[in-house]
């Protein structure tokens, strides 16, 4: 599957949150990431990030998209982070 997954977290955690992710996804922008993603990582991931974030005051958004068959993307001024993976 594919996933975007956002985070806004408390400046203490980012650099946990944005390693943690970077494990198993591919950094686009600040706070954003992407990338095709099994169930099982998804788990795993899901669980490393519930460890470090703070339920009361940080937040973790995963849009999950089965298919990337009908979706583009378009970039307007600076690219950020890596192309490796492009919707």
């Amino acid at each position: 599957m594919f996933i975007i997954l956002v985070y806004d977290v408390n400046v203490k955690r980012v650099s946990k949150v944005l390693k943690t992710c970077r494990k198993y996804l591919h950094w686009v922008q600040n706070s954003v990431l992407e990338g095709e993603i099994s169930e099982a990582n998804l788990k795993k991931l899901r669980m490393e990030l519930s460890r470090l974030i703070d339920k009361e005051e940080d937040s973790v958004i995963i849009y999950n998209l089965r298919t990337t068959k009908y979706s583009t993307r378009e970039i307007l001024g600076l690219k950020k982070g890596g192309e490796e993976q492009i919707i």
